[in-house]
């Protein structure tokens, strides 16, 4: 057992009893998961409306680890770790655009478990667990259902199709929450992966490290550092999640040579405000983790509660880029509706654009022209050089071809 750990506790009086050995067992963690009114209401003064969301029938799977539950605020209903865990009657209320599978994943499923909507890299799912259940999950349709579990035939059939696929060169595990599996099963998929050739990166989404820290161990690293180039995207949130369990979790990671990744989904009322996403994305960093993704909130079944508009995430770029180091900047992204994928939205910083020169706006809204090159007719090539030559300028295609004069039309 880590002694950091030990000496960094996090844990509400409830459990107080429970020795430190236990406490830091992840399987302990999962096995005492609080998910009833009644059991929340221990630790919790319940509002009508969260009474209301607990008390629903069909309502999204809750499930909280003791560790992240000690991490509530019991008196404030607007704490923006309770209000991601505990659902509110709300989460009822339907809203414009809502759907239940918000990305169109099923459609892009060509085997269960497998979602290929990008030309080289697809999606694969091997669990629907989670140590805790967010309430705006996008995957709420199967996560947290028992009767959608996978097994080892899905798995072999996910395998099959990656293996019939030479042009699939990435591969990103998801869920649920791979790190909820076991580290022998974990390593059985990874090997499998390991084994095609034309598999180059392997990747992998998790909220563990922040619900569950515990579970990352010497043995999963071990697990883990065994199948570089092995990648690692950790949800964060809100910079409440990065405990000192935490922050020792994700650098056990990255000690392991692992390179690590955030996503952070822009939330009404949780992060929606620059400071809170500058102090998230700096202590990011300082745990050696690089903001990836800011993602705006879904249209999923049971979040509409949280969305905000598109122009508060392009505000909360453009509040950061310039005003800190470039690795504290995500990217802030829709993805889009029915399988339309992922789309970087950034504050509009080119003002204008010609043949000869640009105009362009820096972050403290300085405006400048920039120079283009001449391009000349005669220095044209038909077909791409090889790696390691160069023949000259090429004729400008696309966009820099229209405005040239070589081109007027772009046909798709």
């Amino acid at each position: 057992m880590d002694s950091s750990l030990v000496q960094a506790r996090t844990r509400h009086a409830h459990w107080s009893a429970i020795p430190d050995e236990q406490w830091h067992q992840w399987q302990w963690q999962l096995s005492n998961r609080l998910n009833t009114a009644e059991e929340l209401g221990e630790l919790i003064s319940l509002t009508q409306d969260e009474l209301a969301g607990l008390q629903a029938e069909g309502k999204f799977r809750v499930d909280i680890t003791p560790y992240f539950a000690s991490l509530i605020d019991p008196e404030d209903p607007n704490c923006p770790i309770r209000r991601q865990v505990i659902p509110t009657g709300r989460e009822l209320e339907a809203f414009e655009g809502m759907r239940l599978d918000s990305l169109g994943e099923d459609h892009d499923s060509p085997v269960p478990g497998i979602v290929h909507r990008y030309p080289d890299r697809v999606l694969m799912l091997v669990t629907t667990h989670c140590a805790s259940y967010c309430r705006f999950c996008t995957r709420s349709r199967m996560v947290g259902d028992p009767t959608q579990a996978f097994g080892k035939e899905d798995f072999e059939r996910q395998i099959q199709y990656l293996v019939d696929h030479p042009e699939i060169r990435d591969v990103l595990l998801s869920g649920g929450d791979p790190l909820t599996l076991s580290d022998t099963l974990l390593e059985y998929l990874l090997s499998r992966l390991r084994a095609i050739d034309h598999i180059e990166i392997i990747r992998m989404s998790t909220r563990v490290p922040i619900f569950l820290p515990q579970r990352i161990t010497p043995e999963l690293c071990e697990t883990l550092r065994k199948h570089h180039p092995f990648w690692l995207n950790v949800h964060v949130n809100h910079p409440k999640e990065l405990t000192p369990e935490a922050i020792t979790a994700l650098a056990q990671l990255a000690d392991t040579g692992i390179p690590l990744g955030s996503q952070t989904v822009l939330m009404a009322g949780i992060n929606d405000h620059l400071d809170i996403q500058r102090q998230l994305m700096h202590r990011l960093v300082q745990s050696r983790v690089r903001p990836y993704y800011l993602y705006q909130c879904d249209l999923v079944k049971g979040a509409g509660h949280f969305r905000t508009p598109v122009a508060l995430g392009i505000e909360i770029i453009e509040g950061l880029r310039g005003h800190t180091s470039g690795y504290a900047v995500p990217t802030f992204v829709v993805d889009l509706p029915d399988g339309g994928g992922k789309v970087p939205v950034m504050p509009q910083y080119l003002i204008s654009q010609g043949r000869q020169r640009v105009v362009l706006r820096n972050y403290e809204g300085m405006i400048v022209a920039y120079d283009e090159p001449p391009v000349s007719h005669e220095d044209t090539r038909a077909t791409e050089p090889s790696l390691g030559t160069s023949t000259g300028m090429s004729t400008p295609k696309g966009i820099a071809g229209l405005l040239g004069g070589y081109a007027d039309v772009i046909h798709p």
